[in-house]
């Protein structure tokens, strides 16, 4: 190995050791990584011949990270007498819907890391890619699954803490259910909403679906979503504002 090579490596392991032993934030673990999972995290699968060098696996494993270390910061922190498992899973899936994990994303500068990796040739599509939020949120997982792989779980799910921390305290201050509001503002009328999906895109591991909340099957509002509760939240959320116009 050359000695300027060296140097370089060894600089970057110490960079790495320094950011983890003093709570690294994500943006600076992303910036940490290593040049193989750095390119995998922001390649999307239509850039690559390969669908397994694109963000995909990242994602799938950056998911259950994220889940579990929102999921360890919440259970220690909160009564037991007044969060109970059914209002812990809601806070949870709000704070890390994709919806959260695209702000996340957007915190950290992911559309333009997007635009920058783009390979030549895919400029009249990558503006589409980066304004969807099914993109910025497996992105955002990506990175996730990506420190992991390089920093492991202690410093990854510190990390992650931080970065969605104002997400975390938006969904205990407040809670999102517009099924309920909805549900509660038809009953007053002796109306029933009823909720079908519409549309399924993605892989298995990776699917939207689109779903429509309707009334005496005439449709009131559309949503979309990376779990069928998320889309109808979205739908009931379409509908309740239609109906205030």
């Amino acid at each position: 190995m050359k000695p300027d090579r060296e140097r370089t490596e060894r600089g970057i392991v110490g960079l790495r050791e320094a950011a983890v032993s003093e709570g690294s934030t994500l943006q600076e673990l992303l910036e940490g990584l290593p040049d193989d999972l750095a390119t995998a995290v922001f390649t999307h699968s239509s850039w690559t011949s390969r669908r397994s060098d694109s963000y995909e696996r990242l994602a799938f494993l950056g998911d259950s990270v994220l889940g579990l270390a929102v999921t360890t910061h919440l259970y220690p922190n909160l009564k037991a007498e007044l969060f109970g498992p059914g209002r812990l899973t809601k806070i949870r899936a709000q704070a890390v819907s994709g919806r959260a994990c695209r702000v996340v994303a957007e915190r950290l500068g992911v559309p333009e890391r997007l635009r920058t990796a783009a390979p030549p040739g895919v400029a009249q599509t990558v503006e589409g890619l980066i304004s969807t939020e099914r993109v910025l949120a497996s992105v955002i997982e990506a990175v996730i699954g990506a420190c992991y792989l390089e920093f492991g779980y202690e410093a990854t799910a510190a990390a992650v803490v931080e970065a969605f921390e104002p997400e975390i305290e938006d969904a205990l201050e407040h809670p999102v259910d517009f099924k309920s509001a909805l549900q509660e503002r038809l009953a007053r009328r002796g109306e029933l909403v009823s909720y079908s999906v519409v549309e399924e895109h993605g892989p298995p591991h990776d699917r939207t679906f689109g779903v429509s909340a309707s009334v005496e099957s005439v449709e009131i509002g559309r949503g979309a979503g990376r779990s069928k509760k998320d889309a109808e939240q979205e739908a009931a959320q379409a509908a309740l504002e239609s109906m205030e116009q």
